[in-house]
């Protein structure tokens, strides 16, 4: 069955993480989306972290699913061919700091000449205005200016602290998946493209907001981050391990308290409400963390379940991959990339009854598909050569 975006192209001058992660997205439900890379290197996360064969995992898990061409886009020539391929595109998505497409004769507006019903996506770090608009940006950089930092910070010693994902890099890219899609639905409807910005910054402290912010919520209510100070990171060492558990509602805090043996908390007039339950949070933890050492993960995770009490073992890197509720759910796939040999890797984690995503192209060698887009464009044998050997266009 085809994927539900199966028939849009979507045109890709991406790098790193934000932008190749959204269209990873729509690719792996089913859009055709061509990776353009700069002649050299291209995308420099193919070269970051851990390699093999010259391809990192990080590059392979973000840009299956597409197809790689390299076109030098400071040359007329290479400008003139995307255009083309812009001409048979529904997306077109670029992540330069602002200003830099514009200059290079991708913007919005010279693109809309090209195709008029474009969804011409621009992703930055801090949006098009404003003191940082121009600066350079990664990751690290918006969790602290988003306040993620500063959510995070040690409880006892209140240094911020980083959040060791590329948080904002991950949720901009479903941000801008999602977005995308939308505005697709929309030219569904009307016939009408549109230009669709989004920064790192506003889609993260959108996200944080719902409770990294409720201090700051109501206006003239005595703002202030009480919730940095209650948020504890429900980590409880075991015996032979650690677990987390939590207990929100009255009937689970009841749950918790039999399974640990501690049914004389119910008593205690800090911990009647939920209110009184967030309110002492320091003391409460602190008092459940001493009991859980006395038995092992294993044990206490049996007299939790038999409490309904939400729990779980903290997992390994190694131990997620073969946990049960993993091996059900079919999340972690094995396969063979062509040049990198055997990986796994998780499948798209959207199913659908109808349209399903699937793993259908792995991630692309450098200029993979440069000359199988051209064919598609048109260009016979002489014309592609001319841009090969001219460099216009970079060979795998």
């Amino acid at each position: 069955m085809a994927g539900a975006l199966e028939g849009i192209r979507v045109i890709d001058t991406t790098t790193m993480i934000s932008g190749p992660i959204a269209t990873r997205i729509l690719a792996d439900q089913g859009a055709d989306v061509i990776k353009i890379e700069a002649p050299g290197t291209g995308d420099l996360v193919r070269v970051m972290g851990a390699r093999r064969d010259g391809l990192s995992a990080t590059f392979v898990t973000s840009n299956r699913n597409k197809r790689s061409v390299v076109i030098d886009l400071k040359r007329a020539e290479g400008l003139a061919l995307l255009h083309k391929l812009v001409a048979t595109a529904d997306v077109f998505v670029q992540n330069f700091r602002p200003g830099a497409a514009e200059r290079m004769g991708i913007g919005e507006p010279a693109l809309r000449e090209v195709r008029p019903d474009l969804i011409y996506a621009s992703i930055s770090g801090f949006g098009e205005q404003g003191p940082y608009a121009h600066k350079r940006v990664y990751d690290p950089v918006v969790q602290a200016l988003s306040g993620l930092a500063a959510i995070q910070a040690d409880r006892d010693t209140g240094r911020p602290r980083m959040v060791r994902l590329i948080v904002p890099d991950k949720l901009t890219a479903v941000t801008a998946a999602q977005a995308i899609t939308a505005a697709l639905f929309h030219r569904e409807r009307t016939g009408t493209g549109q230009h669709l910005r989004l920064a790192m910054l506003d889609a993260m402290v959108a996200f944080a907001w719902p409770e990294g912010m409720a201090g700051h919520t109501f206006i003239g209510e005595g703002q202030q981050d009480r919730r940095a100070r209650y948020a504890q990171d429900l980590i409880f060492q075991t015996a032979d391990g650690y677990l987390t558990a939590g207990a929100v509602s009255d009937a689970e805090w009841r749950g918790l308290c039999r399974a640990i043996d501690r049914e004389d908390w119910l008593d205690d007039p800090r911990f009647q409400t939920a209110a009184g339950r967030i309110q002492h949070a320091g003391e409460r933890l602190n008092m459940t963390a001493e009991v859980f050492l006395a038995r092992t993960t294993d044990e206490w995770l049996e007299r939790l379940e038999a409490e309904d009490v939400p729990s779980a073992p903290v997992l390994s890197r190694s131990e997620l991959i073969e946990h049960p509720q993993i091996l059900a759910n079919e999340l972690i796939v094995e396969g063979e990339h062509p040049v990198a040999g055997a990986m796994r890797q998780p499948r798209p984690p959207e199913r659908f009854d109808r349209t399903p995503s699937s793993l259908r192209l792995p991630a692309p060698a450098l200029g993979q598909h440069g000359d199988e887009v051209m064919r598609e464009l048109g260009l016979d044998d002489a014309e592609r050569k001319i841009l090969v050997e001219s460099g216009v266009v970079g060979s795998s």
